[in-house]
Order: structure tokens, then sequence, then C-alpha cells
């Protein structure tokens, strides 16, 4: 009798009987996770023409520190197209959770602080509300079997408007030393963020590379019958993956927090647009089953390597934006040319 997982092994994703990808597919998505390789290093060496400040460890720390708390966006969202799904609420849960802290710890007659619990408690609480935007998600999309764009975007608007709320439009600052201690902090000459990010990553490679969790999710985004069919414990992993990207983005929040020292009311606003860019450049497909958390960090790299050369040339700001959504568009093509066809 003929294997039911015959059809997402033979599309390169995993099968969910299976023990992952097979040999010829991992090597192919091995190969795809550097297709952006060459383009950063044509960046980087154009870069450094333009000004010869771009290669000095000083620019190069800046660009990563920038990026980092963005890039766990970009880590969320990949996690969670890779399983099928999309969140939009990411952006608003980067603002709302440090903000929520914020709200609760900040000394009274400090912005719209109300003082009510001692900045120890700073962290719990924005890792807290991380936790609920994700439950409230994953109960709508996963329980309720609700369209996750729909859901995501109701969410995000709902989220804005909280902050936006305890707020009353105005930032937050005087900010606990607890809030602002990651995002500020050095650790080795390197600020922590960094290091934060970068660990982030590395577990998503080792959990979406090596583990039966990581075959798991690619095995749904391909296909949810099969998996379904092969045993794995579909709406658990659905609740896991998206209370996880909550709880990324919420981080992420916390570390722009920590670097700013404030927490303004528009925090996170329009920064979906650049972790979709950011994601389905770097190979990760938008209708799931593809793509690695490698792949999404040359992404969000590249983006921010990009906006620093413009930077460092001169480009007036205003110019900015319409030139990346130029060179997004650009590298889009490029990467589907070079890395096969992972937007699809």
């Amino acid at each position: 009798m003929p294997e039911t997982t015959a059809a997402p092994a033979e599309t390169g994703r995993p099968s969910p009987k299976g023990p992952g990808r097979s040999p010829s597919g991992l090597r192919l998505a091995r190969l795809r996770d550097f297709a952006l390789v060459p383009a950063i290093i044509a960046i980087a060496i154009v870069g450094q023409i333009v000004h010869p400040i771009f290669l000095q460890a000083d620019n190069l720390i800046n660009i990563l520190q920038t990026m980092s708390e963005i890039s766990l966006l970009v880590l969320a969202q990949a996690l969670v197209l890779i399983v099928g799904k999309m969140d939009l609420s990411l952006e608003s849960t980067f603002g709302l959770a440090p903000g929520v802290a914020a709200w609760l710890t900040v000394a009274v007659g400090t912005g719209s602080g109300l003082g009510l619990l001692s900045g120890f408690w700073a962290i719990p609480i924005t890792l807290a509300v991380g936790v609920l935007v994700g439950v409230v998600n994953a109960l709508f999309i996963v329980r309720f079997g609700l369209n996750g764009f729909i859901v995501t975007l109701g969410m995000l608007i709902v989220l804005r408007g909280l902050l936006t709320g305890i707020s009353g439009g105005q930032t937050f600052f005087n900010l606990p030393e607890s809030m602002t201690y990651l995002g500020s902090a050095m650790w080795f000459g390197v600020p922590a963020s960094i290091w934060i990010c970068l660990a982030l990553f590395a577990v998503g490679v080792l959990v979406m590379g090596f583990t039966g969790f990581g075959r798991s999710l690619y095995a749904i985004g391909g296909n949810v019958d099969a998996a379904k069919a092969a045993g794995i414990r579909t709406d658990r992993v659905l609740w896991i993956t998206l209370i996880t990207a909550s709880v990324l983005a919420a981080i992420g929040g916390l570390l722009l927090t920590g670097r700013l020292a404030s927490v303004a009311a528009a925090q996170g606003d329009g920064a979906i647009f650049t972790v979709f860019a950011a994601a389905v450049i770097g190979g990760v497909s938008l209708n799931g089953g593809k793509g690695t958390v490698f792949g999404a960090f040359t992404g969000i790299l590249l983006l921010y390597m990009i906006q620093n050369v413009l930077t460092l040339a001169g480009v007036p700001a205003q110019w900015i934006e319409a030139l990346n959504g130029a060179i997004i568009l650009t590298a889009l093509a490029l990467s589907r040319l070079t890395g096969g066809k992972t937007q699809e």
C-alpha cells in the first residue's frame, strides 16, 4: 500500500512520518541558506567604497545592535510562517509588552506611570504580556479555527490601541534599571542585545534543524493533514509556536526599550513590513513548510546593511524608505533566481 506522506516528501518538505527531510532536500535547503551571502558580501564591498568607516568595528556593532531588536520579530515571524500561519500582531506586542511593564512600574507623575509595582517586576510583566497575547492568538486561531491573518490583524489594532490608551499617547521615561539593562549593557565589549539576539537565533537553528519539534513545524506547514495522520499533535505545536513568537516579540521590545531608555506610544509601528520582507528575502515561504532560521537572519542583516550604506552615502532620510522598498523587490527577485521558488 503506498505511503500517504509521499507528496510532502516529493515537494522537498519533511515527511511527517519520516525522520526529517530527504538527503537531497536537506542539501538543497542548506544551499538556499547561503543564497544571500553573496549579496551581503557585495553590500559590504559597496559600503566600504562609499565610506571607509563601514567595515570598522564600531559601525558593524552599530548595525548589529540596531537590528537586534527587530531581528527577534523576524525570528518569531519565521517560525510562524514555517508552520503555515502568520502573525501581524507581533509589531504591537513589541510595543505593548514593555509598555505595560513601564505603565505599572514607572513612578506616579512620570508620564502616565502608575507606580503600582517595583522595578523588579518589569521583565516578568513584559514576558507575561507576551505569553498572554500568544495565548489569545492561539485560542482564536487554533481552538476556534479562525483565519490567522484576520485574527492577528485585529490583535494588531487592539494592542496598538491599548498602548496608546495606557500611555495617553505619550512616551514612558525614567524607567527602572531592570528595563534598561539588557538593551544598554555591554558584555565582553559588545552590547548585550547582540549576544541575546545571536543566542536566540542559535537556539532557533538547533531546534529547527535537529529536533523533532522543528521537523513537526515543517511537516505541519507542508501538509497539516499528513502531519495529523502521522501522529503529530498539530494543535499543541501551533499553540507553542504562537506563544513563543509573541514572547520573542516582547523580548525584542524590551531590548529596544533598554537602548532608548523609553517606551514610545508608537513603538514597533510599521515594523511588520520590514519583518515580512526580511523573512521572505531570507527564503521563508508565505505558504508554510519552507525556510530556515539562518536564512531569515541573513534577510534582516542584508536590509540593515543596505540602510546603513544609504545613510553613510548621505541619502536624504525621506528617500531611504522608497529606496529600501525598491531594493527589497530586487532582492526578492534575485533570491528567487538563486535560491529557488521559496516565496511560493
